[in-house]
């Protein structure tokens, strides 16, 4: 009998051994749990895409924000420098000067700046820039789509659901990566 007792108590050695692996388990468990939260589901901001993007308006009017945290933005590669550039001037217009009346921003959020003749240089200044699109649908009929709209995460307050990506008839409007968030053109015009 006191031999039984024997083969069934445990040693002071499998107890160890035991408590070991238990420990071990116990820290694997927990590591990978950390590793999950470190590297779980990654996190997205709102973003439009350039190539699908047709310049509706719905930008400036349904963002919770006012102004509207969609901005238009210029891809200075993509740019010719035109004299008469169609994203700052109003179309049809004989008068081809920079007064207010001739420009096509309602809102005179582009600069135009002289580089030599016959270049201009065209800057947008996002504090006035109200996201309706005009200019970008003025360069992409008659130029070469270097201005295009993008969301700005510095203004944007990424909302669960976007409500310009509810009411935006292209579906545009999507949720990208967080590391990349600004979906540059491209010369072949795709983001």
């Amino acid at each position: 009998m006191a031999d039984e007792k024997k083969n069934t108590a445990l040693t002071r050695r499998e107890v160890i051994q035991g408590s070991l692996l238990g420990a071990g388990a116990a820290a694997l468990t927990a590591l990978a749990a950390r590793l999950a939260v470190a590297s779980g589901p990654k996190s997205t901001v709102w973003q439009i895409d350039p190539a699908k993007c047709i310049r509706c308006g719905n930008c400036a009017t349904y963002c919770v924000l006012k102004p509207s945290a969609v901005k238009c933005v210029h891809a200075y590669a993509l740019c010719g420098y035109c004299k008469i550039c169609l994203g700052y001037f109003e179309q049809g217009r004989g008068d081809w000067s920079a007064r207010a009346e001739n420009q096509l921003c309602p809102y005179n959020a582009i600069r135009r700046l002289y580089v030599d003749e016959p270049y201009y240089e065209y800057h947008i200044d996002e504090s006035l820039c109200i996201g309706c699109g005009k200019c970008v649908e003025g360069c992409e009929k008659s130029g070469n789509g270097s201005l295009f709209l993008q969301i700005r995460h510095d203004r944007c307050v990424n909302c669960n659901q976007c409500a310009i990506a509810v009411a935006c008839p292209s579906g545009a409007i999507n949720r990208v990566d967080a590391d990349k968030p600004y979906l540059l053109k491209r010369k072949d015009g795709k983001p």
